[in-house]
């Protein structure tokens, strides 16, 4: 049923759940499994020329981030013998980019975990996976 399967990967401990039940997925369907870690961009400031970091020291950690998160994902696919493919984007919405990538990579499941903010937490920080729910077309499995 299912042939692409997107994981979005934040390296925190739920998305490592999300993470196996895409395996696990993709696995069942024959399916290639998908993984995309998003960068945030450098923050850039118009009220002073002092930033705390370098821009190119912060957009290369940023990057080594998103590609150790990737590369887990894909070796822990490849420790349950799933090829994975992985790619790191930068963008200021995370959601967007999983969106954005998800279409462009033809995926047609997304697995994310949810956080499971609630209350004055959600509306402040706002649900990533709500934001991807509320703007793709395409089947989403949320994983708490």
């Amino acid at each position: 049923m299912f042939k692409r399967i997107l994981v979005p990967t934040d390296g925190s401990d739920i998305t490592a759940h999300a993470v196996d039940t895409a395996i696990q997925l993709a696995k069942v369907h024959g399916a290639q499994l998908l993984t995309l870690s998003v960068m945030e961009p450098f923050p850039y400031s118009a009220v002073s020329e002092i930033q705390p970091v370098p821009p190119q020291e912060f957009i290369e950690a940023q990057q080594r981030v998103a590609t150790k998160r990737v590369e887990d994902v894909c070796a822990t696919a490849a420790a349950q013998g799933m090829a994975c493919k992985g790619h790191t984007i930068e963008a200021l919405h995370a959601w967007e980019a999983i969106v954005d990538h998800a279409k462009a990579e033809n995926a047609d499941l997304i697995v994310m975990a949810s956080h499971g903010r609630k209350g004055f937490a959600a509306l402040l920080l706002g649900s990533e996976a709500q934001k991807v729910l509320t703007h793709i077309d395409l089947p989403v499995l949320i994983v708490k």
